[in-house]
């Protein structure tokens, strides 16, 4: 065994300093709502797969120089031939803070990547909210964040108005207005 009494380079360590990096202050529940407006007789009538169909959307807020929330909408509709059987609405939110991101790709980061850390948590809400209501738990499949932000910003080049600040189109977040990352 070796003893490697040496000290890193003062240059290496300002260039681990430098890259930029996410840091999650939290992440939490911001709003869960599940429905089952068919039951006791939903719960009786299993027997075939649901006809699912799920919603993403993601948001960010400016809330300091280089922290933000960012929120992760999930919506899911399951039906049993023409019946309901169950809706399920998820906000998960998390507080960030994104050190040594240039300006131009702050959306990215906060569209993209910070999704990408809050996502596994926010399935096991719907997961565990699925199985609470009486239903198989619903497992989310993964989402391409990268590929729903690129959706997005070609939706916003095809309808300005919505870029424009409507609620449907990326914001500007570098402010303290919220913004939409679009929807899968």
């Amino acid at each position: 065994m070796t003893d490697d009494t040496s000290v890193p380079d003062a240059d290496a360590m300002d260039t681990v300093q430098d890259t930029p990096h996410v840091q999650v202050h939290a992440q939490y529940v911001k709003d869960l709502s599940f429905e089952n407006p068919g039951a006791p007789d939903s719960l009786s009538k299993q027997g075939t797969a649901p006809n699912i169909d799920v919603s993403v959307d993601v948001g960010a807020r400016g809330l300091g120089p280089s922290q933000f929330e960012v929120e992760l909408r999930i919506t899911a509709h399951a039906a049993q031939g023409e019946k309901k059987a169950f809706v399920i609405e998820v906000l998960y939110a998390g507080v960030f803070t994104l050190h040594n991101v240039d300006k131009d790709d702050l959306k990215q980061m906060c569209l993209i990547e910070c999704p990408r850390l809050l996502f596994p948590f926010a399935r096991r809400v719907v997961a565990d909210a699925t199985r609470d209501g009486g239903f198989r738990p619903l497992l989310l499949d993964p989402i391409d964040f990268a590929q729903l932000f690129l959706q997005s910003m070609e939706n916003a080049q095809e309808t300005p108005a919505i870029a424009a600040g409507n609620g449907s189109g990326i914001g500007d977040i570098d402010g303290n207005e919220g913004s939409n990352g679009g929807e899968a």
